[in-house]
């Protein structure tokens, strides 16, 4: 029995050097086909009349640049500039406008100061349709009502136009004024939809846009485009009752106290009820504006602030 399983052992040893035995035959004949191949590239090569390089792992050929090879060369700034050649740059390169309205940037807004006061712009979503409607007008004046009694943040004037919204407002620092305008949306969002028979749908769309004003002529030009606007975008012509207002029923213009030929303000029609904003308390809006005269009703403002 013991020489039965020394036969099978023996057998199998054999058996296994058998095929390491076949194993190192065909790598050495790889290496051999490889050998060969490198070998007559190599005279190819001579015989072109380039010289043969060696490397580490044998006899590669010619350089790239000899073999017509492309060789890729680092381009300097000042060639990488150049409108002409491959790759770089040129003119019209870069991704294309989409066409549509642009979000603006989502970068940190600067600090605020409490003298300051901010021009935002909030534009609504294509579903929601005119703002310049009654129903509409009423929500936002609650909405407007709802931001009165804060005092970190107050709205003084307001214009409503087709599809975005106009706020002149004060706060006494950055964060007061993006908690304020966050809490106007809301309350306006909510309002809004349920005014359009909505039960949710976004409203208000992209970040809201807010330029300071620092200067009393920054300030007189901001109050005339907020209160104004409805005559840059011809509502003023829409209708025969608008062609015959003097001033925007859709804004907080009836409370402003700087017309000019207007003694004061104007008075309130029976039955309209105005947007109840914050009277001002800021020099830019009191008294600093001034300095450039009043504005007149008639007046259609120029590009933004």
């Amino acid at each position: 029995m013991s020489d039965e399983r020394a036969a099978r052992r023996h057998g199998a040893r054999r058996a296994r050097g058998a095929n390491v035995a076949t194993a190192a035959a065909a790598a050495a004949r790889a290496t051999s086909a490889r050998a060969t191949a490198t070998s007559a590239r190599a005279t190819a090569t001579s015989a072109m009349g380039a010289p043969a390089t060696t490397t580490a792992t044998g006899t590669t050929g010619a350089p790239a640049a000899e073999t017509g090879r492309r060789r890729h060369v680092q381009l300097l700034l000042e060639e990488a500039r150049r409108p002409g050649g491959r790759g770089g740059w040129r003119p019209g390169a870069g991704r294309k406008p989409s066409g549509g309205r642009v979000e603006p940037r989502h970068r940190r807004r600067p600090e605020l100061s409490r003298h300051h006061p901010v021009h935002v712009v909030l534009r609504v979503a294509p579903e929601v349709g005119r703002l310049r409607r009654p129903k509409v007008y009423r929500a936002l004046r609650g909405a407007v009502a709802h931001m009165l009694g804060r005092g970190d943040f107050r709205i003084v004037h307001v214009s409503l136009q087709h599809n975005h919204v106009h706020l002149l407002v004060e706060a006494t620092d950055r964060r007061a004024l993006a908690r304020g305008v966050q809490a106007f949306e809301i309350s306006a969002a909510r309002r809004l939809n349920r005014a359009l028979g909505r039960r949710t749908g976004r409203v208000f769309v992209h970040r809201y846009h807010s330029t300071v004003l620092t200067t009393p002529r920054q300030a007189r030009h901001c109050l005339a485009y907020v209160l104004n606007n409805w005559r840059r975008h011809r509502e003023d012509l829409r209708t025969p009752a608008a062609r015959r207002a003097a001033i925007d029923p859709y804004s907080s213009a009836i409370h402003f106290d700087g017309w000019r030929g207007v003694a004061g303000t104007f008075p309130v029609p029976a039955g309209y009820e105005p947007l109840p904003t914050a009277p001002a308390t800021v020099w830019l809006l009191t008294t600093g504006w001034r300095r450039h005269g009043p504005i007149d009703p008639r007046e259609v403002p120029g590009p933004p602030p």
